[in-house]
């Protein structure tokens, strides 16, 4: 079993590779996060064409500084992912600051309210990186009894496995997904993205 400081292989080899200046380790890691970055980018601005902008500056970010990533901070996934969003989080407070009206009044209501939409975006976008990141196992189960409307037992019936598995799986899933409006922490990384 590999310690919990030592990052997985993969990481560690992508993160040389970019440090070498293979063209092939970005396009790589492209096709691995792209769809990540891009979801939660748009889960963020619900923009598409700012999404693919961030989509960009992340992938520009990570071939022009893939020292920038530590391992031993965590998978090269939830850096990406940390990347992705306060990247997001600038790009909407500038977007929506610059909307702010000047002057009197409503200037502080105005920041206070893109502050909540700041928090609510941040939440949603960990919290889909949460369902995504989770496994199949508990992703179907949660599917199953959210979106498809099955207790417990027509969950277990679905997937082939004992009510007590079911149960399992929903609550674990469930314990995960508590954890999205802690948006203090990128999920699965440290502090300084």
């Amino acid at each position: 079993m590999a310690k919990r400081d030592t990052p997985p292989r993969w990481d560690r080899k992508m993160q040389q590779r970019l440090a070498r200046g293979e063209a092939a380790a970005l396009g790589e890691l492209y096709d691995r996060f792209a769809s990540l970055v891009h979801g939660l980018a748009h889960r963020v601005l619900g923009d598409e064409t700012a999404a693919d902008s961030i989509t960009r500056e992340v992938f520009v970010h990570v071939w022009e500084h893939p020292d920038a990533y530590d391992p031993r901070q965590g998978p090269l996934r939830s850096w990406v992912a940390a990347l992705t969003h306060r990247l997001a989080v600038q790009r909407l407070r500038a977007t929506e600051t610059a909307a702010l009206p000047a002057g009197e009044g409503g200037g502080t209501e105005a920041a206070e309210e893109l502050e909540r939409r700041v928090r609510r975006a941040s939440v949603a976008a960990r919290a889909d990186y949460i369902v995504h990141s989770m496994p199949t196992p508990l992703r179907a189960a949660l599917d199953l009894a959210y979106f498809q409307r099955r207790d417990y037992r027509g969950t277990a019936a679905d997937l082939g496995v004992t009510e007590d598995e079911a149960r399992r799986r929903l609550r674990l899933g469930l314990q995960l997904l508590s954890t999205a409006h802690d948006t203090t922490t990128p999920p699965g990384y440290g502090a300084d993205a």
